[in-house]
């Protein structure tokens, strides 16, 4: 079980922002979730300054609390919040009001799905070094966007993930063991696919590297590439059409979902 992560300071004021807009209006969390199309939960964790609102949130609340513009100033300073890389805040943004989410990795267990001690391990080999500060921060922004899997059960999450990831050990035999473990917990949810690509697989459209696919309360599709040191979100729908298609044959060619928990309790066993 992880700690509740701490809010950061712009979260939390921006929090209070919106609650006291709220109250002022007469509203309760469940009426004003109704009226902005968010779940009463999702509106606690913003204003108790636990989860970062987008865009989509912060125009909706606008409309309903009378377009004071309080809100809409205030999200730029959130879009700095720390822990996350300059390059992957405009999708982290997009995550938040997402109906659709795939991912495919080849390289590492998504941060979703990630473990405290999975993520220690991936920071602690960082080039160049990180502090504990900074990976502490880290820690916390992959937290807050965890949330997500269990504040947005109308939201669909799937996941493809290569048998290698497990089998690397990363952190250790220990922090393996979690890891699978996390990862089982989350695929009961049922909001959530998970599949395995198995180790030997001569047929896979993904062999280009890792991608994620994203639709808006809109229907409107995005992709998001990273690498290294840098990202790229994808809109052009021809490009999009093109990742889509080799996800959507990628889930062909994995484990279906009760294998791949299968392997996954078996590579369990094994450790």
């Amino acid at each position: 079980m992880v700690d509740e992560p701490e809010a950061s300071d712009s979260l939390r004021t921006f929090g209070a922002v919106l609650q006291a807009l709220r109250e002022h209006a007469g509203l309760g969390r469940e009426e004003f979730g109704a009226l902005v199309g968010y779940s009463k939960h999702t509106v606690a964790s913003i204003e108790l300054g636990r989860r970062m609102p987008d865009l989509a949130f912060v125009q909706r609340a606008e409309a309903a609390l009378g377009h004071t513009g309080a809100l809409r100033r205030s999200l730029p300073t959130l879009a700095r919040q720390p822990g996350l890389a300059a390059w992957f805040r405009k999708w982290a943004r997009l995550e938040q009001a997402a109906i659709t989410m795939y991912t495919y990795e080849c390289r590492l267990v998504p941060g979703l799905l990630q473990t405290m001690a999975y993520a220690t391990a991936l920071a602690t080999d960082n080039l160049p070094p990180l502090d504990d500060a900074q990976i502490e921060e880290r820690w916390i922004a992959r937290a807050q966007r965890q949330q997500l899997l269990r504040e947005r059960p109308n939201t669909a999450f799937g996941f493809i993930l290569e048998e290698q990831l497990f089998q690397r050990r990363t952190g250790g035999v220990e922090v393996t063991r979690e890891l699978i473990d996390h990862v089982l917990e989350i695929a009961d949810l049922r909001n959530v696919e998970i599949q395995i690509m198995p180790l030997i697989q001569e047929s896979h459209a993904g062999l280009q590297g890792p991608l994620q696919l994203l639709e808006t309360p809109e229907t409107q599709w995005f992709a998001y590439l990273e690498g290294q040191e840098s990202g790229q979100l994808i809109s052009d729908r021809k490009v999009v059409s093109v990742l889509q298609r080799r996800y959507a044959r990628m889930r062909s060619q994995a484990l279906t979902m009760q294998d791949s928990v299968g392997l996954l309790q078996r590579m369990r066993g094994d450790l």
